[in-house]
């Protein structure tokens, strides 16, 4: 393992986000990864943070009440891509992702959910605060782009809201 001053890495992760990144989190001995591409990296109450967003029928949603997760990027999009989609397109409700895609898991080092090997670029983070967005004040073009009524939690793009996670990072690294 190799620690890492996180903003060094700040164009790295952002450009991995806008293409889909994993949350991994980890719950009464239950890990699940989920892809995510809405996000940001930044400084908030004087504290590396990293925030996203996640929509309140995610089983994801559920298990940030363990109140911490990693954040797993990846080095090699090539090799790494499909892995990305399949977390982003299976609920772990359903399936055990870990298992099916035969990810390599490495413990976390202050918090338990853990590191992936195959995306390397590591970001522990503990929750210290969290908000729901208030759909109601976007657009309303953007309201039924992002948050259609007619659809329900089984879509990707639903009528469930997002709630924001703010996670301070507490240690970055590259896993070997």
């Amino acid at each position: 393992m190799k620690e890492i001053e996180v903003f060094d890495y700040s164009n790295d992760i952002m450009k991995e986000l806008q293409k889909g990144i994993l949350i991994t989190t980890k719950k009464d001995g239950k890990v699940n990864s989920m892809t995510v591409s809405w996000g940001h990296l930044g400084i908030e109450w004087g504290k590396p943070i990293f925030v996203c967003y996640i929509r309140t029928g995610r089983y994801t949603h559920q298990m940030l009440d363990s109140g911490e997760f990693t954040v797993n990027i990846p080095l090699d999009r090539d090799k790494n891509g499909k892995l990305i989609n399949y977390c982003g397109s299976h609920s772990g409700r359903d399936v055990d992702k870990v298992k099916k895609l035969g990810l390599h898991l490495i413990p976390g080092i202050e918090v338990s959910a853990p590191a992936i090997q195959e995306l390397p670029l590591t970001l522990e983070c503990k929750i210290i605060y969290r908000q729901m967005q208030e759909s109601s004040k976007l657009p309303l073009e953007m309201q039924e782009h992002f948050y259609p009524s007619d659809k329900d939690s089984s879509f990707g793009i639903n009528r469930d809201q997002h709630e924001m996670f703010f996670g301070e990072i507490i240690k970055a690294y590259i896993a070997d």
